[in-house]
Parts: structure tokens; sequence; C-alpha cells
């Protein structure tokens, strides 16, 4: 049996019967990553010697009547979380030396759920593009098509699952870094509500890991099944025990429904500023039908809907507001003079990047007060609607690009090219309001590449759009290993799973 595409839940349930051990599932993911990683590149900082201790520790605690949420599951972290005896550099060169002193929350979290920890995925420098390749690890391929990228920031994560690496990973959601990931290589992931889980320790080096809140990144679960970011967001939800005294388990509302027909669902493939590639349509069409034809109350147009246009404008500030706000004083100048340019009838997502760039902080009290506005009019939607289904970037994956000038790349959406950091406006569109977001896969592209969808859901109601996912997952299928993958196992003799 090949273990390292079963899905945690799985692998749960066999080490509670005694079917496999916790040593045995470690052993066989890390020669899963020796004799596979090379091609793809997911694990950039390997930790095999403490995972099979850890292994051996979950093995004897479950000999002792031990049973916790994860105990013995091989699994992944972003390069970006802190981890006692590992280098967290954020792909950054002067920080490849850096070891912080203590470990991320989550990853303590991970830990205490008795998780075992095979390495560290890739990611971006600085975790600000759609791809994950830096100076220190290189870049980290497509498992479909080692000629795309496995997407960004949370890459490394994304293509570690697809490969069979680890059963479960923790990456992090500022740009649809969980959510652009999984829809590229074909596995699911989840953006949770804004504050719901604590990010401490996900902080970029040297800086210091404090409980600071933050305006739009959240931390999240990736899986190969829906029923898996379930259970790994159990384990990373609750607040900074820091800010509370005391840790805390997060009490979220149940799923609003429990069969596909009693959803009502919004609909959106279109939008305002951005075309939709007829693979990604395709996708959304997939799981549109399959609503329907289980009943759900399926529309394609709301009044309720906030303006695609304005959140994208609003998002775009907002993000790019925060991502320049230490550049050097020459070049903030240099922007200002740049934006003071800009013709006050340019709504592009151009004008919007340069405009948040420069932002005064009077300007951003503006453009919050008007994210507050848009969260009303989603609060409104969702009385009537119970989740919103649409992409989460226009294509499947797209081949490497590594012009170092991020903005003079572009995308190629059906022949026509468009501005690389437009793709972001579907992820936005959950980002800037803090809604939570879960990424399901919904297909093949005409060339074989995987398409996802993302599941957007009313705040705090994460329970929501996982259980809608698990209910599609089960009408439409879900995970599939990849081809090439899936070859090779035959050639070795054994069958994956799906």
């Amino acid at each position: 049996m090949e273990w390292n595409f079963r899905s945690a839940s799985d692998l749960a349930a066999a080490l509670r019967a005694g079917e496999v051990s916790s040593a045995e599932l470690t052993d066989a993911a890390i020669a899963g990553i020796e004799r596979d990683d090379k091609a793809i590149n997911a694990i950039c900082v390997p930790d095999f010697d403490r995972a099979r201790a850890a292994a051996r520790h979950a093995d004897r605690a479950r000999g002792r009547g031990e049973d916790r949420p994860l105990l013995g599951i091989p699994v992944t972290v972003k390069e970006s979380y802190n981890m006692v005896g590992l280098p967290t550099t954020w792909g950054m060169p002067q920080y490849r030396d850096y070891l912080p002193p203590e470990d991320a929350v989550q990853v303590s979290r991970l830990k205490a759920a008795g998780a075992v920890v095979l390495g560290k995925t890739n990611v971006p420098l600085g975790l600000q593009d759609v791809q994950s390749f830096n100076e220190i690890y290189g870049a980290t391929n497509n498992p479909w098509n080692r000629s795309r990228t496995s997407g960004g920031s949370s890459g490394g994560s994304a293509a570690a699952l697809a490969s069979g690496f680890g059963a479960l990973s923790i990456g992090s959601d500022l740009a649809g870094s969980l959510r652009v990931p999984a829809h590229f290589c074909g596995v699911y992931a989840h953006k949770p509500t804004l504050g719901l889980a604590a990010m401490r320790g996900m902080v970029p080096p040297p800086a210091p890991a404090l409980p600071a809140e933050a305006d739009l990144a959240v931390v999240g679960p990736m899986a190969r099944t829906a029923r898996d970011l379930a259970l790994l967001l159990g384990v990373m939800a609750g607040p900074d025990p820091l800010t509370i005294g005391v840790a805390h388990e997060v009490a979220l509302p149940p799923a609003r429904h429990e069969a596909l027909g009693d959803f009502r669902v919004l609909v959106l493939d279109q939008h305002p500023l951005l075309a939709t590639g007829a693979a990604v349509r395709s996708g959304v069409d997939r799981v549109a039908d399959a609503l329907a034809d289980s009943g759900a109350r399926v529309e394609r147009h709301s009044p309720l809907l906030p303006d695609l246009a304005e959140a994208a404008s609003l998002y775009t500030q907002l993000l790019f507001s925060g991502s320049v706000a230490r550049f050097p004083l020459d070049t903030h100048e240099q922007l200002q003079a740049r934006a003071a340019c800009l013709s006050a009838h340019d709504h592009s997502l151009d004008a919007a990047r340069l405009r948040g760039m420069v932002l005064s902080h009077r300007d951003w009290i503006e453009v919050d007060n008007r994210r507050e506005i848009h969260r009303h009019g989603w609060r409104q939607l969702f009385g009537e609607f119970d989740a919103v289904v649409c992409p989460i970037t226009p294509t499947p994956a797209f081949p490497h690009d590594h012009n170092p000038d991020l903005l003079e790349r572009r995308l190629d959406i059906d022949g026509v090219e468009h501005p690389y950091f437009d793709q972001l406006a579907w992820a936005g569109l959950a980002t800037m309001p803090g809604l939570p977001s879960t990424a399901i896969p919904a297909g093949r592209s005409p060339e074989g590449l995987p398409v996802g969808v993302q599941l957007i859901g009313p705040m705090f109601e994460d329970r929501t759009t996982i259980r809608l996912a698990e209910l599609l997952e089960q009408q439409i299928g879900g995970f599939q290993p990849p081809a090439m993958l899936a070859q090779a196992a035959q050639r070795r003799g054994r069958a994956l799973p799906g």
C-alpha cells in the first residue's frame, strides 16, 4: 500500500488500529522525498533525524494509550514559520543562517497534537510572489508539469502535498498564498477568518515573534482532502495565549447545512477588471452544475454582492500599503512623484497599486472605512446565501517567470497579456474583508493542469465552507496524484489512492 498519498484521517485510523506505526509512515515519507523531491524541490529544509525521533516517541505514546489529533502523522511546515533548530529565512539570502529562539505558536500546536514534522517547505523571496523561488533554495516545480510554477507563497507546501510528502502542511495567506498553490497543484487549502488562528512566530527574520494583529494575513491548513482541513484547523484555531493569558479553544458555529441540496450558493466567474480564462470558467461551471444537480439553490447574480471593482481596488491599496511600508525614504518619494501624475479617472489596478504604495495615514483610514462598508455588504449577502463560488486566479499554473522586476511581468490569459499582479483580484475578494475561503480541486485544464475554485463564506463560519468542500468532494471527486508520480508508483507495483 502507498501510505504517502493517504489522507491524514485515514492515517490516524490506521495508526489507532495498529495497521501501521508512525515510524513506518515517517520512513515511507522520507523515502518518497529522497526519491522524488530532486525534481520538485518542495522540501527546502529537511529535518529527518528529528522526524524519526518524533515518530518513535509517538509510537511509544500510543503504546501507553495516548491519542491526540495528529499523533504520529507526518506533516510539513512552511519555511516562514519559526522552528527551533531550523533556519527561518523567508528566502532572503542575508538571513540564510538565522535560527529563531523559539517555535512559532502553530509549530508548537502541531507538536502538541502529536504531529511528526518532516521539514520546511519552499517560499518566494520575502513571501512576495505568486511563485516559490529564491536565491537560497531555488525554484519549486509544479508536480503536474515541472515547467510550471507550484504557486506562492505556500508553493512548497502545495507541491509537497501533491507529491505525497506528508499528509498535511501549514501555510499562510495574504494574497492567496494558501489558495493559489492549492489551485495550481490540485490540493485543498483553507484561508481562515481573519484573526481565527494565532500568527506569532510567522514573522520575517530577525523580527521578534510578537502576538501582533495582522491587517490582511492569516495562517491556515493545507491538505489532500476537505475533511483533513477541518482536522488541522481544529488544531490551529484559537487566539495567542499571550493575548489572553491561557490557551483557549474557539467554538466556531457548526456548518449551516449537512446536505449539498440545502445550500444557497452565488456563483461568479466574471470580474470587471480582469478576464477569466476558459479553463477556470469550466472549473467554476463544474462546481455550479454539481450543486444544481444536487438540488442546491444556485444563482449567478445578486444585487447584494459588493462592488467587485471597488473591492479589488481597496484590497490592492491595503496590500501594497503594507508591502512597501519600510521602503527607503528616497524610494517612497519617487513613488509619490509617480502617483501624483496619475489621472483621477485612472481606476486600473496598476493605479491602485501605486496609490496604495504612497497612502497617507489619513487616506489609509478612508480605505479602511470603505472596507467596513464592504464587510457590512457581505453580512447582508450571507443572509441570502451560504457561500460564494468563484475563481482563485484566472488561469491554471503558468510557466516559471523569474523576471526580477515583478511589475514588468505579464500573465497570459487565453492569449491576451495582463499585468502580473492583476491575477490577485479574485484572491483579494475574500482577503480584503477577512472572510473564510476554502480552495478545492475542480477538475483539470485541457493541458492536464489542476484547476481549483474557492468557496467564500460568512465571517467565522469556516465550518460552512469546509463542509461544503467535503460534500462537493463526494460529488465531483477531489485530489488525484499527479500523472508522473502515479505512473512511477505503478512501475513500483503500488497503487495510489483515488
